[in-house]
């Protein structure tokens, strides 16, 4: 099976994802769209836990088969004095390498940031940690969870009158994982200039922070702590989820002035719009509870496709609330191939979400699906100069699989 990189503007360069679950791996997912040659390293006999998440098909991960599609696979124990040697001979070769072990741990297997610069100065070491190599909080585990609720996240998020609100979903993982593989390419960028990697410390929690918005200097400034409003924002209305009459259900936003005019002369209340306190997000928001009613009660009248069409007609923003089924059968979305279909020799013909970005000149691609744990262990090492005796010997004593 050929699995070498044939297109994207990253051609050329080797990642190592020594991480495990989701950020790292979405980090090095996205680096492998792009045109990396994108080498997963798990566990020889229990692999990367994230082949255990989500739903599963006869046995098979399925969100496996995207977060680890482009990577070559080897089953490689770091723990093991001759698994870390190995992993330093693959360094010698490698541009990034992505990890999110608790702090110390690399170290204690030798294979330190210094130890890793001395066998290759150019390499760019992006390390994800929940709380960052340093400070108090840094020794303790760290998951997306915990990322959210410290953030501020949850706290905003909910009905006012009801608890904090977690994502059931990785946000703060996905979040950070595609910070990390901006912040390797700025790396590259400079090693590029220079010739001298560097170590990126990246925590889950300040990539969400910055999602969450200003709350910190609103408080540092005020002394005003926002607190959670369901689906209404305190910088607008009308916002929010509105039912229609068949039971379904739209998103409305009215972020720009023009917008908000035009909603309310559809729902038959243009008099408001001359109203003081109409002509900004904030004083609309303080009248949250009148638009809400006129626009509830006009779309509660009418279907979700009558609603939608009115809407679009008028050229006012709204979406549908939309299922995953409601995705796969969308027009825009399988038009514009935000999903796309790849084939996979367990699966069949598997739908995944596409590549990020399109690029005119150098687009990126889904190569392969997620592989078999220790698919290219024999390839990989063969390649970073360890002979058939030698990996003969590390598989016979369960360093590698």
């Amino acid at each position: 099976m050929t699995t070498r990189p044939e297109n994207g503007p990253l051609q050329g360069l080797r990642v190592l994802d020594v991480s495990t679950i989701l950020a790292g791996p979405l980090a090095c997912q996205v680096l492998g769209d792009y045109g990396a040659d994108v080498i997963k390293i798990e566990h020889p006999r229990t692999g990367d836990s994230m082949r255990g998440h989500g739903g599963q098909k006869d046995g098979v991960p399925i969100w496996w088969k995207e977060i680890s599609r482009n990577k070559r696979t080897v089953a490689l124990n770091l723990s093991d004095p001759d698994g870390a040697a190995a992993l330093r001979r693959l360094v010698r070769d490698t541009d990034v390498l992505v990890e999110n072990f608790r702090p110390g741990t690399l170290e204690r297997w030798g294979l330190s940031p210094e130890t890793l610069h001395e066998i290759n100065p150019g390499l760019v070491l992006v390390r994800l940690t929940g709380f960052g190599q340093t400070g108090p909080y840094s020794s303790r585990a760290g998951f997306g969870t915990l990322a959210e609720a410290m953030s501020g996240f949850a706290a905003l998020t909910g009905a006012a009158d009801g608890p904090p609100t977690l994502p059931s979903f990785g946000l703060a993982d996905s979040i950070c994982g595609l910070a990390a593989s901006s912040a390797a390419l700025m790396a590259l960028r400079h090693r590029d200039a220079t010739g001298k990697g560097q170590v990126i410390d990246l925590s889950i929690l300040a990539p969400i922070m910055t999602a969450v918005g200003p709350g910190p200097t609103v408080y540092q400034q005020t002394g005003e702590i926002e607190q959670r409003h369901g689906n209404r924002s305190t910088n607008n209305a009308p916002r929010n989820t509105y039912r229609t009459a068949d039971g379904d259900w739209v998103a409305v936003s009215t972020s720009a002035q023009s917008i908000a005019e035009r909603v309310l002369r559809l729902v038959g209340h243009p008099e408001v719009i001359d109203e003081p306190w109409f002509a900004t997000g904030r004083g609309r928001a303080a009248h949250v509870d009148e638009l809400d009613a006129y626009v509830g009660d006009w779309i509660g009248a009418r279907t979700r496709d009558e609603v939608l069409d009115a809407f679009t007609g008028a050229g006012a923003a709204i979406a549908p609330v939309y299922t995953a089924k409601d995705l796969v059968e969308d027009v825009h979305v399988r038009e514009t191939q935000m999903l796309t279909e790849v084939e996979d020799d367990e699966l069949g013909t598997v739908l995944q979400h596409n590549v990020l970005w399109r690029m005119s000149e150098t687009p990126g691609r889904i190569r392969f699906p997620g592989r078999a744990l220790g698919a290219d262990t024999d390839e990989v090492l063969t390649e970073a100069g360890l002979t058939p005796d030698e990996i003969r010997s590390l598989r016979d004593r369960e360093v590698i699989r």
